[in-house]
């Protein structure tokens, strides 16, 4: 039994080793595994946690480069196979620190992660995962779409069974299809994990205490709104809680959030009150977004915990209990 089973994106990033620089001036880049879902993965395999990953692949050498990648983060690829005719996806960014992190995808007019059928799920595995980990990109095509929907299906309802809305505005035909989509698989999620842009998406607000009550309203029993420089505000049906960010000086901010995610995970399954979960998860989030890679960037239970003591920060007054309204 795994402690976390992510299903979905997967790919290489090739990012630039020269940061302040226009994409078409880069003359040097580094290989990294990438793809959210995956990095979560990665993040909750650095924080002790037994984790794998649901995904498709090219049958290239890329695809070899994942599955080594892969194994040597203890990430279990038993369920990493290859899609005939199609290639490993490949992402480009450009890095401007420190909130300027553009990205050029080459997964179209599909790619290899979207076509998860069904028919090919492993029951057994989803059922018996302590944490599966979906995200909203997964959403955006059949068979997909369909494999995430049957997924939720195995779940049914189970703890700890989380969407991230992860939008990625150019996987979608319109916002407004990605809200539909969203709407169809929340009463079946029981945390939504998402930013300020993806919440919007989900329930056209960006206010974070709102658009986390409308996220409950819809059956998850916890929101997350993850504030980037602001922090991240989290409610369920009896607390509210928001917590500042961890002060670090931003290298590469894309991989902070599923740092977060695979922190969130561990907090979920140890059972940490919600604020310990959200200052763990910050903090974590927090390290990669300091360092240039994401999945190789990602830290270790001890590493997290040590800057949580070296920032030592204040606490924070309640938002109030289950106040207000509803990435």
């Amino acid at each position: 039994m795994l402690d976390v089973l992510t299903i979905g994106r997967v790919g290489v990033d090739i990012y630039p080793l020269q940061i302040g620089t226009p994409l078409a001036e880069v003359e040097t880049f580094g290989k990294f595994l990438g793809g959210s879902p995956t990095n979560v993965a990665v993040a909750a395999s650095r924080q002790g946690l037994r984790a794998g990953v649901v995904t498709r692949t090219g049958a290239d050498a890329f695809a070899d480069y994942v599955h080594r990648a892969l194994r040597e983060f203890g990430v279990n690829d038993s369920q990493v196979r290859p899609v005939e005719g199609m290639p490993t996806p490949v992402t480009f960014c450009e890095i401007f620190p420190p909130d300027h992190f553009p990205l050029w995808f080459y997964r179209t007019p599909t790619a290899p992660d979207l076509q998860i059928r069904p028919d090919e799920l492993d029951a057994d595995a989803i059922a018996s995962a302590r944490v599966l980990w979906l995200t909203g990109t997964g959403l955006c095509q059949q068979p997909s779409r369909s494999a995430h929907t049957a997924a939720l299906a195995i779940r049914g309802g189970r703890a700890h069974t989380v969407l991230d809305l992860d939008y990625r505005p150019m996987f979608w035909p319109d916002p407004a299809a990605a809200t539909a989509a969203v709407a169809e698989v929340l009463p079946h999620v029981t945390v939504t994990v998402g930013n300020l842009d993806e919440v919007e998406v989900a329930v056209g607000t960006r206010d974070p205490e709102r658009a986390a009550g409308l996220l409950l309203r819809r059956g998850p029993r916890l929101a997350v709104v993850k504030l980037g420089p602001d922090g991240v505000l989290a409610r369920t049906a009896t607390e509210t809680v928001r917590v500042p960010p961890v002060p670090v000086t931003v290298v590469n901010g894309l991989g902070a959030g599923d740092a977060f995610g695979g922190a969130l995970c561990l907090g979920l399954l140890r059972g940490w009150p919600l604020e310990r979960t959200l200052r763990f998860a910050n903090a974590a989030g927090a390290i990669v977004a300091s360092r240039l890679a994401c999945s190789a960037a990602m830290p270790d239970e001890d590493e997290t915990l040590a800057l949580l003591h070296a920032v030592q920060p204040q606490p924070v007054p309640p938002t109030g209990a289950g106040g207000g309204e509803d990435r």
